[in-house]
């Protein structure tokens, strides 16, 4: 059970990791292609994660076929993510600067527990409301002077807090399918069928601008990392998680987002460090580890709608 645990913690932490770099991946596309569009860069994602993990899956005999009664669930899965959250998340990253939508997304946590509760009935523990807002505090303190909101677009953060909301919704979903599929593959159907999604509004609305693209040898980097690590790796890592500590708990880890993203943008010169900002990582660390204390059980989750 405690090498279960920790192998857990390392999974989980490794998403948020992967997904802090991902605003500023995604954000140095933009800035750096002219003719990038928000489909074009969710669809290649997507189409660079399903061909390298369906066809790895099928050869190694772990492709679990989805079952009658779970494609309904599934179907909305890919609807909520990577459908509608990227659409939001990648629009209101292209608008804003990559640490206020770090910033808006690391808010998902507060309110996952009550989704959780008015969903299943699921009881909010008080060390996980207090580790929701400490962490919270946390990241405000990171970014203190830094959140040029007159400068963002009222689009822009509105795209984000659709981004959130979607987010809490798919959590919802996601207990439905965790615990009968492995998290890799809950991943790999949840690309594929994003996919399905995302090409036709790309070849409807976007096809032309694809020959304008530089098709760079850093362009293909940047997709890569953002297709496989990003898109797959990511989201397996949090799906386990949420097998594992339960939606509310796994939830929380994603408050320290707004770390990586800052630590990327420090590695990468479009961030100045301070002092206030690493005590506001210490913060959120603190509050990540506070809202462990005496979890809610996993099983509780599993419960119907």
């Amino acid at each position: 059970m405690r090498r279960t645990k920790i192998i857990t913690y390392i999974l989980i932490t490794s998403s948020v990791i992967f997904w802090g770099i991902s605003f500023i991946l995604t954000k140095e596309l933009f800035l750096t292609e002219e003719h990038m569009t928000v489909t074009i860069l969710i669809a290649m994602r997507l189409a660079i994660a399903s061909a390298v993990m369906l066809p790895a899956l099928a050869l190694t005999r772990r492709l679990q076929r989805i079952r009658k009664e779970d494609v309904k669930w599934f179907l909305l899965l890919a609807l909520c993510e990577p459908f509608i959250y990227h659409l939001c998340e990648t629009n209101g990253v292209r608008l804003v600067s990559g640490s206020l939508a770090s910033v808006v997304i690391a808010t998902i946590p507060l309110f996952v527990p009550f989704g959780m509760w008015a969903a299943y009935r699921n009881r909010i523990s008080p060390m996980l409301l207090i580790g929701v807002i400490l962490s919270l505090g946390g990241v405000f303190l990171m970014l203190n002077g830094e959140l040029d909101v007159q400068g963002s677009t009222l689009n822009g953060l509105l795209f984000l807090g659709g981004a959130v909301f979607i987010a809490v919704v798919y959590t919802l979903l996601l207990v439905k399918v965790v615990d009968k599929y492995h998290p890799l593959v809950v991943t790999t159907w949840q690309n594929v069928i994003g996919l399905a999604y995302f090409l036709p509004l790309m070849l409807a609305f976007d096809s032309s601008a694809l020959p304008l693209l530089s098709w760079s040898p850093k362009m293909l980097l940047l997709l890569l990392v953002l297709g496989l690590f990003c898109s797959t790796l990511a989201y397996a890592g949090y799906n386990y998680g949420v097998r594992n500590l339960g939606a509310s708990e796994a939830c929380i880890f994603n408050n320290a987002i707004p770390i990586f993203s800052l630590i990327a943008a420090l590695l990468i010169g479009q961030e100045s460090f301070s002092w206030g900002k690493l005590v506001g990582m210490c913060i959120v660390i603190a509050g990540v580890v506070i809202s462990q204390i005496k979890p809610t059980s996993g099983n509780q989750e599993s419960q119907g709608l």
